[in-house]
């Protein structure tokens, strides 16, 4: 790029946006002269549910969705169940015996599995909907087995015909 050579012909509002995992590999340089963000899950259950309203929901598919009532309870309980996964990160061993990278594309994959099932199918499919968001999209990242049995039985108490 040359940019260091070329300053004066930069454009004063250039700015360079990188992405990166920790890496040995990566120049140190870059990192002490950059600033630093990081997106961290937010503190606290209610913060997670209303960031999920505010950041994954949109206005407009709230009142869409072909079978309205069921679609807003179980995005509800889809939102609390995250929450709850993420906040028993915070207990360590306690919480999950292994550290799992849950984050925000884990509920939004299930929100849009949970929208397709509700739009498509004249009954919800109770059996499918546990499985593919406990056992692949959440489970996916799970290797410990009590871990996996510890995050179906909290997604049991919010994903169930009773909501």
């Amino acid at each position: 790029f040359d940019l260091k050579e070329n300053e004066e012909k930069n454009h004063p509002n250039f700015r360079l946006f990188l992405t990166s995992s920790p890496a040995t590999y990566f120049p140190v340089s870059v990192l002490q002269s950059g600033v630093k963000m990081t997106n961290e899950p937010p503190k606290g259950v209610k913060a997670n549910v209303s960031g999920v309203f505010k950041n994954l929901v949109k206005e407009e598919d709230w009142d869409t969705c072909l079978m309205s009532d069921s679609w807003k309870k179980l995005l509800t309980g889809l939102a609390f169940f995250h929450a709850n996964v993420q906040e028993r990160r915070k207990f360590g061993p306690l919480g999950w015996n292994i550290r799992y990278g849950f984050d925000e594309s884990d509920l939004e994959t299930s929100i849009k599995i949970l929208r397709r099932f509700l739009d498509t199918m004249d009954v919800i499919p109770w059996d499918a909907l546990v499985f593919v968001t406990g056992h692949i999209n959440y489970g996916g990242r799970v290797t410990d087995d009590w871990d996996r049995r510890c995050l179906m039985s909290i997604l049991a108490k919010f994903i169930r015909r009773e909501v």
